[in-house]
């Protein structure tokens, strides 16, 4: 098991509102089980494990997958930039305005230009 899983099952369960106790609840699995594999100490849970998992937080197991690898991929990601977007999910800035940023950064990337 990809050791990025777990914490991507950790976030979506957080996003959805469940607690560990609630998702526990909801797939049958224990408590305790569901712990250790958020925490990537069992580290091969069944496939079983994983569909329950996942259609209690209503994604598909490709999904919750492929999300592991997207994690890995943008790993590399600068700090700064992951607390840039933190800060605008924070500030209530919807995604459908992301367009305005880009607008934005046109406008620096244009200035600066100007400037050589």
């Amino acid at each position: 098991m990809d050791v990025m899983i777990g914490q991507n099952i950790s976030s979506i369960r957080k996003q959805r509102g469940y607690t560990l106790s609630e998702l526990s609840e909801r797939t049958g699995i224990s408590k305790s089980y569901l712990s250790n594999i958020e925490r990537n100490l069992k580290q091969n849970p069944s496939i079983h494990v994983m569909e329950r998992i996942a259609l209690v937080l209503k994604v598909d197991l490709k999904t919750l997958l492929k999300i592991a690898v997207d994690v890995e991929t943008n790993a590399h990601l600068d700090q700064e930039w992951i607390d840039f977007v933190a800060y605008l999910k924070q500030s209530g800035i919807e995604k459908e305005r992301i367009h305005e940023f880009k607008m934005l950064i046109e406008f620096m990337k244009w200035q600066d230009d100007q400037v050589k």
